[in-house]
């Protein structure tokens, strides 16, 4: 008797008779689950791949982290799963997408993350603390699976959410006050003054009676001098109740016997001069009270320390550790195994489709390439090529499967959301970074012709700033971490990067123009050349 799946698999062999396997329902709905994994979401988790051995054990240690990656790597999916795990063993979890307070400056910044943050240790008390294990309903349905530890005592947790709501009962008027300060005036006044000498010299001989008067006078003239200093209430307000804060998450660690957790996601949305301000606050809260900070952020677009008197933030190495989710094209083999792996179990969910049946293997390396090893944009740009290979037709001599030229396309139409996203990330900088942008797609596809260019280790101010930002902003990808050339500049060593595909689809048709194959094993020697130095403008 025929089993469901040879059923499903007859089905696609009738309907790959007259149109390709592209065209099938089952691919229809394999693009709408690459739509839906292209968004973060708490569901996510359950699809998380780990990009390299140990990231998802270092990420839910006892110690506080600041997790790096482009937009897109996955610090959100890390993230939202090592929230999950951690919850599974009720650990006590506050997840924050800070993208909220956008905008929002100092204090209220604060204030505001600092009510969300309790808010979800409310909502994790109200639900994860006290839930059985055999209530499946809210287990199995949001992670897959049941607790071992026994839920939390309710008497005491109730006590301990009663502090909870007073504490953010505070924060939330305080919130609301407008802005107060104290004005302090200081006058000095000097008296006017006169001073008169009077003198009287008389003198008297035979004859003669002499008398002079004289009258000597001076002012000093009175001064005044006002200095103001204001003093912000909702600063002092946040000085005054940090032992408050302290002791709740003291009462939380005791209660939980362990430690809690504060996600706090996508730092870079809430401005750069405040960045620091808010980590800081929370660090001073959470050390030595059993909470552990985990911050995910674009490494560029962030300060998570700044080195003045006293230290304010978090220090890399000392206070926090660094987890790293960029893979480079460098580790090319790496990056092809973790993607392959990303695509593989999108296709498996709709069965029967399988990879080999969608995408030829060249076209496989161009979209990794394409991608700069970012995953949201690899599987942006995969949805894009089938997209491209549906409308020329199965008939077409490229054939019935994604080719390298579909996957060109893609790339060049996927451009349209990586400028918006551009746009969107390089804030006040990015007038600069456009110009920056500009110089290195005009040096790549007008003067040297080729997509790699090299950059000196030696290279700093503004131009490595910028290479650094465009590199976190996905418009350039590292290649290779160590060149030297084949002759000339004897000893001096250089970086490789790729401008991204989209840059330059049009540009492989300008005579001359050179596309380096990273997915090559010739291609650490194609760089090695002169021309292909840039030093900026």
């Amino acid at each position: 008797m025929p089993n469901r799946q040879n059923i499903q698999e007859d089905k696609m062999v009738k309907k790959s008779g007259t149109t390709s396997v592209l065209n099938t329902q089952e691919v229809d709905d394999l693009l709408v689950l690459c739509e839906e994994v292209m968004r973060a979401t708490p569901e996510g988790a359950n699809r998380f791949i780990e990009p390299a051995p140990g990231v998802l054990s270092r990420a839910k240690a006892k110690q506080h982290s600041m997790v790096f990656g482009r937009r897109g790597s996955g610090k959100s999916s890390l993230l939202r799963k090592t929230a999950a795990d951690l919850t599974v063993d009720r650990r006590p979890i506050a997840f924050v997408d800070l993208e909220t307070f956008k905008g929002h400056t100092y204090p209220d910044v604060l204030i505001s993350v600092l009510i969300k943050t309790l808010g979800e240790f409310e909502r994790w008390l109200n639900s994860a603390a006290i839930n059985p294990a055999t209530k499946t309903s809210f287990w199995r349905k949001l992670f897959g699976t049941t607790p071992n530890r026994p839920p939390f005592n309710k008497v005491k947790t109730a006590e301990l959410k009663e502090v909870l709501k007073n504490i953010i009962r505070d924060l939330e008027a305080q919130l609301r006050t407008p802005e107060t300060s104290n004005k302090q005036v200081r006058t000095t006044v000097a008296n006017e003054t006169t001073a008169s000498v009077q003198t009287a010299v008389n003198a008297t001989a035979p004859g003669v009676t002499a008398s002079a008067t004289g009258n000597i006078s001076g002012k000093i003239n009175a001064g005044t001098e006002e200095q103001t200093t204001y003093v912000s209430h909702k600063v002092e307000y946040l000085h005054q109740n940090i032992l408050r804060f302290q002791h709740f998450f003291k009462e939380l660690s005791d209660l939980s016997d362990g430690s809690s957790f504060l996600i706090l996601d996508d730092l870079y949305h809430i401005r750069r001069a405040d960045q620091a301000k808010v980590i800081d606050y929370f660090h001073r809260v959470a050390k030595g009270n059993g909470m552990w900070v985990k911050i995910g952020t674009i490494k560029h677009r962030s300060q998570w320390y700044e080195h003045s008197d006293p230290p304010i933030g978090m220090k890399l190495g000392d206070d926090a550790k660094e987890i790293n989710l960029d893979i480079s094209l460098e580790k090319f083999e790496t990056l092809k195994t973790f993607l392959r792996q990303v695509l593989e179990n999108l296709v498996v969910e709709k069965s029967p489709l399988a990879i080999k049946d969608l995408v030829n293997p060249t076209a496989i390396d161009r979209i990794i390439i394409a991608s700069g090893g970012v995953t949201r944009d690899f599987v942006g740009i995969f949805s894009g090529s089938i997209a491209v290979a549906r409308n020329r037709g199965s008939d077409h001599h490229r054939g019935p499967k994604i080719g390298l030229e579909d996957v060109n396309l893609a790339a060049g139409e996927y451009d349209s959301n990586k400028r918006e996203e551009f746009k969107l990330d390089s804030a006040e900088d990015r007038v600069v970074l456009e110009k920056a942008f500009d110089a290195l797609v005009t040096f790549c596809t007008e003067t040297s012709k080729s997509n790699v260019f090299l950059v000196s280790q030696k290279l700093t101010g503004s131009v490595r700033e910028s290479i650094d930002q465009l590199i976190d902003l996905r418009m350039i990808h590292p290649v290779k971490s160590r060149v030297t050339l084949k002759k000339g500049a004897a000893g001096e060593l250089y970086e490789a990067y790729m401008l991204d595909l989209s840059q330059y689809t049009a540009a492989r048709k300008v005579h001359d123009f050179h596309m380096v194959d990273l997915s090559s094993s010739d291609k650490d020697e194609a760089i090695r050349k002169s021309s292909l130095i840039y030093a900026g403008n």
